[in-house]
């Protein structure tokens, strides 16, 4: 059989791995040295179509500032914002627990939103639509990796139906339970939280007016995410062990015990769609890199969800290593040397990240009296200090 060569090859063609495939054919048509370059996305399941008739997908990422210029770079952002996105102004956040309350409001930092909430498939077909414009990616879908074999001057890459490729870097970003992580013999720390996350879609009796309400609770936060129709896409962390429970709940139950625990802030609950329930845990790969492989997104981190920072950290993955790979100055993309910048780069930034979601999770869940009254007084403390209040959201936003 013969075996077709490639200069990267990316493992996963979701957000991630489809938005470093955009930056890095941009770059490479750009620059006459990598002119002749090429790529192959290998992806198991195609992108559904976006069809606006259709419900809200259950699964929305809190796209932050640097997100969208980074994915304005890719070509894509007109493209989400002529499907469907919603912008949010403000966030409110309080504690379940006692008077503790903090607002933010992008009108107070000087721009127009604090953010996006935007499906997850609008995002992965829209990247999908843009690669198909590129003459210089290959997308192999359906297939999956089979065997990745590491040489001194290229990988080997074996497909499920034993298609053989080489190239000179893969690039792992096929999620959590990375196929790419386990066959390059990359280990990684994990740390199960205990906790689960409930999503649906719901509407209210309040319009939720542009804004992302999260009520932290000792069992974990409730999360309300305004889209665009009106209607809020919901992340509700509940103890692994309870979640089944509410997700088979009777939908009249449901919805008032949700009103209830958003403290009634949006009135009531007038509908809601189906739920569906995924765990929480929290991983660092041992090395994002060796020689000829790179790790992004979640299959070299994930992080508790409760301040919606893990794509926008894997999307920074993929702009940090896009920017180190097209200005390596041999035609060869996988010397460990290079790589290494990029891990340098990043493992600070998803590390200090993935610590301080773990602290607040720690935090808000702890129902010692005295830690409680302390966490209250913080939270009006802070809102009474617009400098440091808003230097936390523009770190937030990654401004």
């Amino acid at each position: 059989m013969k075996t077709k060569d490639y200069d990267l090859i990316i493992i996963g063609g979701g957000m991630v791995g489809s938005t470093l495939a955009c930056l890095m054919a941009q770059g490479f048509a750009q620059n006459a040295r990598h002119a002749k370059k090429r790529i192959a996305v290998i992806e198991a399941f195609e992108p559904s179509r976006f069809d606006p008739q259709q419900p809200y997908d259950l699964r929305v990422s809190a796209i932050s500032a640097v997100s969208r210029q980074i994915l304005q770079q890719t070509g894509v952002w007109q493209a989400l914002q002529n499907k469907r996105i919603s912008p949010y102004e403000a966030m409110h956040v309080w504690d379940g627990t006692g008077d503790g309350e903090i607002h933010f409001n992008a009108a107070e930092i000087g721009v127009a939103n604090l953010g996006h909430i935007i499906e997850n498939n609008v995002i992965q077909s829209s990247l999908a639509e843009k690669i198909s414009q590129f003459s210089n990616i290959d997308w192999l879908c359906p297939q999956r990796l089979k065997a990745l074999r590491i040489e001194e001057d290229h990988a080997r890459v074996t497909l499920d139906d034993n298609t053989l490729l080489t190239t000179h870097l893969v690039v792992g970003a096929d999620g959590a339970h990375s196929k790419c992580r386990e066959l390059a013999g990359i280990a990684v720390d994990r740390e199960h939280y205990g906790q689960s996350g409930l999503v649906a879609v719901v509407t209210t009796e309040v319009s939720h007016q542009a804004t992302a309400w999260q009520r932290f609770m000792p069992s974990g936060p409730l999360a309300f995410l305004p889209l665009a129709d009106g209607s809020s896409s919901i992340v509700w962390t509940l103890p692994s062990d309870r979640c089944p429970a509410y997700v088979a709940m009777d939908e009249s139950k449901f919805k008032s015990t949700v009103a209830e625990t958003l403290d009634y802030k949006l009135g009531a609950i007038t509908s809601v769609s189906q739920r569906a329930a995924f765990p929480f845990y929290g991983s660092q790969a041992k090395n994002y890199v060796k020689p000829r492989i790179a790790l992004i997104g979640d299959a070299a981190h994930t992080i508790h969800p409760l301040a919606g920072q893990g794509v926008n950290l894997g999307i920074k993955d993929a702009a940090a290593l896009a920017k180190q790979l097209l200005k390596t100055p041999t035609a060869d993309l996988g010397l460990l040397k290079g790589l290494r910048r990029y891990e340098r780069a990043r493992r600070g930034d998803n590390v200090t990240t993935m610590r301080a979601m773990e602290g607040f999770r720690l935090l808000f869940g702890h129902s010692n009296p005295f830690v409680m009254n302390v966490r209250n007084l913080g939270l009006n403390a802070l809102n009474k200090l617009p400098v440091i209040k808003n230097e936390i959201i523009r770190k937030a936003m990654g401004v």
